[in-house]
């Protein structure tokens, strides 16, 4: 199996992994209303791919990221949809795919997370609903769920009001705030660029990742741990 960032031959596959996952009633949760007419950031979608007996590519896992902003001002990144297939689910896969591109968010320099999901499970990754309290959804939604990441220290605080879709502006900055570095992250030994290896710690700052990962994060093993209980929608 390898994880890879997605690319567009993969959106049928994952339509049907979402479709699977979630029902086909998941368009009406209030979260997909912050994705509608936004696109997602490329360099943060991942997907995870096995083989078939015939060497064909099988989806099995998905992971997108979106650009939104809190009371008009605060800008961050909206984590979701999850999902991993059925198969899978408590191997540690979607646990994996969290922890890859929240590292890969903070090397392009994006400064927080927000999601709606299962508190429970998420706060293994450092979410909370202490730095989401001030906020509101555009519908309908279990306040309890809806939980923050800062991938900079303070980057949520006063944060409030209504999360909403960003200015054009602002979502072609997060799409692209700095050229892709990974192609493909099965390798946990270093990030190819090239030709050239660059090992994982360049990537990003120590007291960053121990500040959020702090009982995980030991070099790159944070990669391979935990399985997914609860997907974000």
């Amino acid at each position: 199996m390898i994880i890879t960032v997605e690319e567009p031959k993969h959106a049928a596959a994952i339509e049907a992994l979402l479709d699977a996952s979630f029902g086909p009633d998941r368009f009406t949760k209030t979260a997909y209303r912050l994705r509608d007419g936004v696109d997602s950031i490329p360099a943060l979608n991942l997907v995870a791919i096995e083989h078939d007996e015939h060497g064909r590519e099988v989806v099995v896992g998905t992971i997108r990221y979106w650009p939104i902003l809190v009371g008009g001002t605060t800008r961050s990144i909206l984590l979701g949809p999850i999902a991993v297939a059925a198969h899978l689910q408590g191997s540690g896969l979607g646990s994996k795919m969290i922890r890859m591109s929240l590292n890969k968010a903070v090397a392009l320099g994006h400064k927080s997370v927000i999601l709606v999901g299962d508190a429970p499970y998420y706060e293994r990754f450092g979410f909370s609903r202490a730095l989401t309290l001030g906020m509101e959804m555009p519908g309908p939604v279990d306040m309890n769920r809806l939980l923050g990441l800062e991938l900079v220290e303070g980057a949520l605080s006063g944060a409030s009001g209504m999360i909403g879709k960003p200015e054009p502006a602002d979502a072609q900055d997060a799409a692209g705030a700095m050229p892709m570095l990974v192609q493909a992250l099965d390798m946990p030994a270093g990030i190819q660029t090239g030709d050239t290896p660059v090992p994982f710690s360049a990537l990003f700052s120590r007291p960053a990742a121990e500040r959020i990962w702090t009982d995980r994060v030991r070099r790159t093993d944070w990669f391979w741990r935990g399985g997914l209980q609860a997907g974000a929608a």
